[in-house]
């Protein structure tokens, strides 16, 4: 036997068992790795980018209507993409969309779907385990276009597919003819696989969505019939609708999602000699093509998979939660707190009326309503709240309050304002259920204006079936709406040892205290300053008129 022969034979038997012992040490890592992130805040440094989130949910919404979602200046007013990491313990772009999906649409009576998936993981760690895992092996890939492919697959068909087909076959009969001539066809090999590279990396490169998308569907339909073999409440589910794609996990090796260790990188270096994703593209998108309704209602599966371990995980680590009660007297809360503050102070919440809540900037009247209408988004989307209880009547929610000026339309900072305001009217007039949470209303323009034009706005909320939460700086709207409003405030103390503290404590009543003035003097600002502003608003205090100054 020739020496050639000999080190193909030992290549032959060598790069397998290094493939086989790479891949079982990955395995193992992986496995370890979920295990000590369970439980815990998830921390994801590379994948799941906003934007490219917000084109999935924006694509899904093509094929699910929802009777509610959470606009994009609610979004951000909340920094909802914040919780959505906080709740991000998913290990697939599948369970990262549905997540992100489940919290901007939301029905008014499905709170519950996912408790039975939550029950079973929580009874069932080596299930829970074993279905991260094989998400893990899934991984993530942002701009992955699932869903799109799924509905339009048949119209990104490659050409000249048998051109691709005779040039991998050459270096397969050139090595069965390899004994015949060795030095002759050693060279075909060698030739043919250099060809073979160079086609591939040239059509890698014209291609690369296409083979990117198409490597990320195959690799998820594997996983779909993986997991229709592992006891949950959707195995029956799985088992159905995998039955259309028997056959693509043939392909699976040609479409491996792409990795950095040594083992991913012979598996590529395979697809390139020998033009396996090239070829296998269209077989796989024609059965895609055919079967698209049972692909999209299978890839809803796979992601409530995800969104129930992401919860449970929240669940688990989060210092307080509860699940919500649906009831019909407005907002109801024991010791609520803001999910995104360390150790933040609860506070009571009984909203049954529209609320007017007072107090200085950093006293926590902004972090407060924040706390409530995020409870509020939670408790519809994933049946779950940061309080020790809590009870709402199912509703549309909606803010206004990190408004800015939009240089891009010309909008000064009030325009701007005025215009996120009247979406939300818009919303109230539906006279569907709406919570409406505004902060510091209408600040853009000048005192008298803004005084008579928000009291106004505040009026004609509480003529609809919904509810408001305004946190204002304006005491005197607290006194023109003490009739229809009820009001709360936070305090903050003034010393000249300590300067200015807060305890974060919702009180009730509108605020009375005037420590701004106080804080000048503990700030060093001269005295005969600071006693004249004093003077002043005692003036304002009892003729409700300014002096005029000389």
């Amino acid at each position: 036997m020739s020496q050639e022969m000999i080190l193909i034979i030992g290549l032959a038997v060598l790069v397998p068992v290094v493939l086989v012992a790479m891949n079982y040490r990955a395995r193992w890592k992986l496995k370890q790795t979920i295990r000590q992130k369970w439980g815990k805040q998830p921390y994801q440094s590379r994948f799941d980018d906003e934007d490219s989130l917000k084109k999935a949910w924006l694509e899904e919404k093509k094929y699910h209507h929802h009777e509610a979602e959470v606009d994009d200046l609610t979004w951000y007013d909340l920094d909802m993409d914040s919780i959505f990491a906080l709740l991000n313990n998913t290990y697939s772009s599948v369970g990262s969309e549905a997540l992100y999906k489940r919290l901007r649409s939301y029905n008014f009576n499905d709170q519950e779907c996912y408790e039975s998936l939550i029950a079973f993981f929580y009874e069932n760690v080596t299930a829970r385990e074993k279905i991260q895992y094989l998400f893990a092996n899934l991984g993530k890939q942002d701009n992955n276009f699932s869903k799109q492919y799924l509905a339009e697959g048949g119209k990104h068909k490659l050409q000249n597919t048998c051109i691709y087909v005779i040039l991998s076959c050459i270096p397969i009969l050139a090595m069965m003819a390899l004994p015949l001539q060795p030095a002759f066809f050693l060279i075909v090999i060698l030739f043919s696989f250099f060809l073979n590279v160079i086609l591939y990396f040239t059509q890698k490169f014209r291609l690369e969505t296409e083979l990117t998308i198409m490597r990320y569907l195959v690799q998820t339909l594997v996983l779909a019939k993986k997991l229709s073999k592992v006891k949950t409440p959707l195995q029956t589910s799985l088992k159905e609708k995998v039955k259309p794609f028997k056959g693509i996990e043939k392909f699976a090796f040609s479409f491996r999602v792409k990795g950095n260790s040594e083992a991913e990188i012979l598996f590529e270096l395979v697809n390139m000699i020998f033009l396996l994703p090239l070829i296998s593209y269209n077989y796989v998108l024609g059965k895609i093509s055919r079967y698209n309704e049972e692909a999209i209602s299978l890839w809803d599966n796979l992601g409530d998979l995800e969104v129930a371990l992401a919860i449970l995980n929240f669940r688990t680590y989060m210092p307080l939660t509860c699940q919500p009660e649906m009831k019909e007297d407005g907002v109801v809360a024991e010791a609520i707190y803001h999910p995104l503050i360390q150790n933040a102070v609860a506070n009571p919440v009984d909203w049954k009326k529209n609320t007017l809540v007072t107090g200085s900037n950093a006293s926590g009247k902004s972090t407060y309503v924040k706390s409530i209408a995020i409870s509020c988004i939670l408790a519809q989307t994933i049946n779950t709240a940061t309080a020790e209880t809590f009870s709402l009547r199912p509703g549309h929610v909606l803010s206004s309050m990190a408004v800015e000026d939009n240089l891009f339309e010309g909008d000064s900072y009030f325009v701007a304002e005025i215009k996120s305001i009247k979406r939300l009217l818009d919303k109230v007039a539906t006279k569907e259920r709406c919570y409406c949470f505004i902060d510091e209303i209408l600040k853009g323009t000048n005192t008298i204006e803004r005084i008579a034009a928000s009291s106004s706005v505040v009026k004609w909320l509480a003529q609809q079936p919904s509810l408001a939460f305004v946190a204002t700086h304006d005491i005197e709207l607290t006194e023109i709406l003490k009739n229809s409003c009820d009001n709360l405030h936070f305090e903050e103390q003034v010393t000249a040892e300590n300067g200015i503290s807060f305890d974060y404590r919702l009180r009730s009543g509108a605020a009375k205290s005037r420590n701004a003035i106080a804080l000048l003097g503990v700030l060093g600002y001269p005295t005969e300053l600071v006693e004249n502003a004093k003077k002043e608003a005692t003036y304002f205090d009892q003729e409700k008129s300014w002096q005029v100054l000389g």
